[in-house]
């Protein structure tokens, strides 16, 4: 189970802080896009999520994008946020978080993966070896195959919080959601 384990979970992305990131010693961030940084299939960004962004830039984050769509979906949506990308990266599996990475040029020690899934992002993470920051999605998903994900994903959100896990947010120490 710890394959599946989120490193932390957050309650959205904006919660996560230079600050945050500096005192563990992450220098870069890889981003999952879909339920992450926009709404699922969207090619907005939320103005929260920019100005987001742009604070983390200031701050001297790397950040990359790396999605499991195809690069028609993410070079758009890429270009207009201004990161560079890695396209069909077949998450879990580590080799596109590998290629993100290098890309940025910096240690597996100094980089973290951003996402809302746990079949894929938190265990590609974990095969990895670098911490996984979940958020918890923007949006309900309407995919089905999405929802089942969701419905297999609460066991091992459930199993994080009763060993002290917990939503770090806005509302620090808030309880977790209900499962």
């Amino acid at each position: 189970m710890p394959l599946f384990t989120p490193t932390i979970v957050f309650e959205r992305i904006t919660c996560i802080t230079p600050e945050f990131l500096g005192a563990r010693g992450i220098r870069a961030l890889i981003l999952d896009v879909d339920n992450t940084l926009t709404a699922h299939g969207s090619q907005e960004l939320p103005p929260d999520v920019a100005a987001w962004l742009d604070t983390m830039r200031a701050a001297g984050v790397k950040l990359t994008i790396a999605s499991n769509n195809m690069p028609g979906r993410v070079a758009p949506f890429a270009k207009r946020v201004g990161l560079e990308y890695q396209a069909f990266c077949c998450k879990p599996s580590p080799f596109g978080l590998r290629r993100a990475r290098r890309a940025m040029g910096v240690s597996r020690r100094e980089v973290a993966l951003v996402g809302d899934q746990i079949f894929t992002d938190a265990l590609g993470a974990n095969l990895y070896g670098i911490p996984v920051l979940l958020v918890q999605p923007m949006r309900q998903d309407t995919k089905a195959t999405i929802r089942l994900k969701r419905a297999l994903e609460k066991p091992v959100l459930a199993r994080y919080y009763k060993k002290g896990g917990r939503v770090h947010g806005k509302e620090e120490d808030r309880k977790p959601p209900d499962a």
